[in-house]
């Protein structure tokens, strides 16, 4: 998705990613290694004037070796401020940003304890890597503490309180090379098994200027470039950090039929140097993803004002393989047809 917005640009792109079946291999030059193969990132930086990335877990040092030869944007201590959860609440309650309650766990009496200290339910999460619900599980009593432990098999976790939360919501902001920036519509996003399965964009949300008031505080702290995503829950009101993906993120995808300028253009003309384009909504609209398979193509492409977006991807079990953007000229009428795709297409979402 980067690539296709980069192209009207005239960008072009090579890719580094360890997968065979990388989707943007029809967009560009395919780099097939590990993130941490030099031989494979000489190459690499030997073919590119700047360097960007859209997943958070490529390994530090891979970074550093791309940075020191060529602009890396975003800079590496964005990449890997929130690569660590534990490292990264910390950098939350520095700037101020409110967190839940939580603990460093790095054994099973220390998660004992923590779940004691925080009560019950509580989430216990891998420190680092895991996404999509990964690498995660939901203590509903103590005694779960010793099944968790034992499931989830890393020595470096995090044990965070159980939010009552009202609302999931996540922020998308833009900082360009100059330190203008731009915010898009607060998101309201469902989730299911810790995957995003609808993110709906709302206009004059009561809690924009406070993510935005977040969102800020993060990316001058970083002194980021590119598009940023923040996670927050919203409880009494107020907002409480989840987490930020220094990327373009899942819940921006509704900005390519949905905004003026979508978050993969945006990204691209803040690393390269360009002026950002407006973050104003067209319309409104709601993006549902397809998880495990996709509907019969024959009756999505037959749903009025649908766009779809098919990845390429070899369909499985929790796998997000594409989605689809429902535009509108109302609230009433989008509420209308996701409701329709909803009941028609729900066994996919």
């Amino acid at each position: 998705m980067l690539a296709l917005a980069g192209y009207p640009l005239g960008l072009e792109f090579v890719f580094l990613d360890p997968a065979a079946e990388a989707c943007a291999s029809p967009l560009g030059a395919h780099l097939h290694a590990d993130y941490l193969d030099q031989k494979a990132l000489t190459t690499f930086v030997q073919q590119i004037d700047v360097a960007t990335y859209e997943f958070e877990n490529v390994p530090a040092p891979a970074a550093d070796f791309v940075a020191a030869r060529v602009p890396f944007r975003p800079a590496p201590q964005a990449l890997t401020a929130g690569q660590d959860r534990f490292d990264e609440k910390q950098m939350f309650e520095r700037l101020g940003i409110p967190v839940p309650r939580y603990r460093p766990v790095d054994s099973l009496p220390a998660l004992e304890l923590a779940a004691r200290e925080i009560g019950v339910p509580a989430i216990v999460k891998t420190r680092r890597m895991g996404y999509d619900g990964k690498g995660q599980v939901r203590l509903r009593n103590f005694s779960d503490c010793a099944s968790a432990w034992q499931s989830i098999g890393s020595p470096a976790l995090i044990l965070e309180a159980w939010v009552p939360f009202e609302r999931e919501v996540s922020c998308l902001g833009v900082r360009a090379l100059d330190g203008s920036v731009a915010f898009y519509p607060l998101v309201e996003n469902v989730h299911r098994d810790g995957i995003i399965r609808t993110a709906r964009p709302r206009q004059n949300d009561p809690l924009q200027a406070q993510a935005e008031s977040y969102l800020l505080r993060v990316m001058k702290h970083l002194d980021y470039v590119g598009v940023l995503a923040f996670e927050f829950f919203v409880v009494d009101g107020q907002l409480l950090a989840n987490e930020i993906a220094p990327r373009v993120h899942n819940s921006g995808h509704w900005t390519i039929e949905g905004a003026e300028t979508s978050q993969f253009e945006n990204h691209l003309r803040a690393v390269t140097g360009l002026n950002l384009g407006s973050t104003a909504q067209r319309g409104v609209s709601v993006m549902v993803n397809f998880i495990g398979d996709l509907p019969p193509l024959a009756e999505l492409v037959n749903i009025d004002r649908l766009h779809l977006h098919v990845y390429g991807k070899t369909p499985k079990p929790l796998r997000k393989i594409g989605h689809a953007t429902l535009t509108a000229d109302s609230e009433p009428a989008l509420d209308a047809a996701l409701a329709d795709f909803q009941q028609r297409f729900g066994a996919y979402l």
